[in-house]
């Protein structure tokens, strides 16, 4: 069974650390201070080896069992959502370009205003959608002006998370050509309230075919990914199963990538894969690409994404 950390409260007590082992929350806080916290950061800060020995060590654990409300896992400090998906790529190039080649080289990046078409006009989202995306957590930090090279990346990576970046796709689309995501993405993010450690994906972790056109030598790494099954629910009806195999970049490049100008990781950083589609329409990982731009959510609407090997699950629902 995979194991997980996260937040716990129990009623009338103090946020600690618990460990998610064989369908038992167990409390962790009396393993020392870092494990006496609101939030993972302490823990995660101590590296990769006593990551590995807490697993152990939690595996082991009888008790004490806790209960109580489940918490944001780790303090968030910096977010990067990424663009890895080649299928995603394509299918909103063609809804959003349908004249031109769906994928581009590139534009100009300017700071955007929230406008919305036609007009332009502002205003609230009509077009409110999901992305179905995994998060990794950075434990331990790097040093500013020092680059991670591609081959240490996974060292700095605590766990991962399932994420759904909720998108405006009407303020998107406006500000899509030339300017790039702003009002339309900033307003919501979702997370799992359980991190599931890196070391637990390694059985997930399957070969892909080389990557095209050769990579640069800081992204250069044997292409893998991990196999992990994926679904999007609404409304109580699963309306999309895809995995995390159909990413194009993965973790280590996309972490070589992030730094290699010199900026630095910092304990609780979530780097969110960007959106996970596959080949086929129902292996989709956003309402945009499901229903070919007809269909977005509804005040009332309820999204369940879900990670069934690894049980994470992140769930929200749309208010007026």
């Amino acid at each position: 069974m995979t194991i997980a950390y996260g937040v716990v409260r129990p009623p009338g007590g103090e946020p600690r650390v618990a460990a998610r082992v064989d369908g038992r929350v167990v409390d962790l806080s009396d393993l020392g201070d870092a494990f006496r916290r609101p939030s993972l950061n302490d823990f995660m800060t101590l590296g990769r080896d006593a990551w590995r020995a807490t697993t152990e060590r939690a595996r082991g654990l009888d008790g004490p069992r806790v209960d109580g409300e489940c918490l944001l896992p780790f303090e968030v400090a910096d977010y990067v959502d990424f663009y890895s998906s080649l299928d995603h790529a394509t299918n909103l190039g063609r809804l959003f370009r349908p004249d031109s080649e769906p994928l581009l080289r590139g534009s100009a990046i300017r700071r955007p205003h929230g406008q919305r078409m036609p007009g332009p006009t502002f205003g609230p989202s009509t077009r409110l959608d999901i992305e179905l995306e995994i998060g990794f957590v950075i434990g331990t930090p790097s040093r500013l002006g020092v680059p991670v090279p591609v081959e240490q990346a996974l060292d700095h990576v605590f766990g991962v998370v399932l994420v759904n970046d909720w998108s405006a796709r009407d303020i998107q689309a406006w500000e899509y050509q030339p300017l790039g995501p702003f009002l339309g993405k900033s307003f919501a993010t979702s997370i799992s309230p359980w991190v599931v450690p890196l070391d637990e994906l390694a059985e997930y972790r399957v070969p892909l075919p080389p990557q095209e056109p050769p990579l640069l030598d800081y992204l250069a790494t044997d292409p893998w990914a991990y196999d992990l099954e994926l679904e999007i629910e609404l409304n109580g009806e699963t309306i999309s199963r895809t995995n995390a195999r159909h990413l194009y970049w993965n973790i280590e490049q996309q972490l070589a990538h992030l730094t290699a100008n010199g900026a630095s990781l910092r304990t609780g950083d979530l780097l969110a894969s960007g959106t996970i589609s596959g080949p086929e329409r129902d292996s989709s990982g956003s309402l945009i690409e499901l229903t070919w731009n007809e269909r977005f959510l509804e005040d009332g609407d309820e999204v369940v994404l879900r990670a069934p090997q690894l049980q994470l699950e992140v769930r929200g629902r749309i208010t007026p």
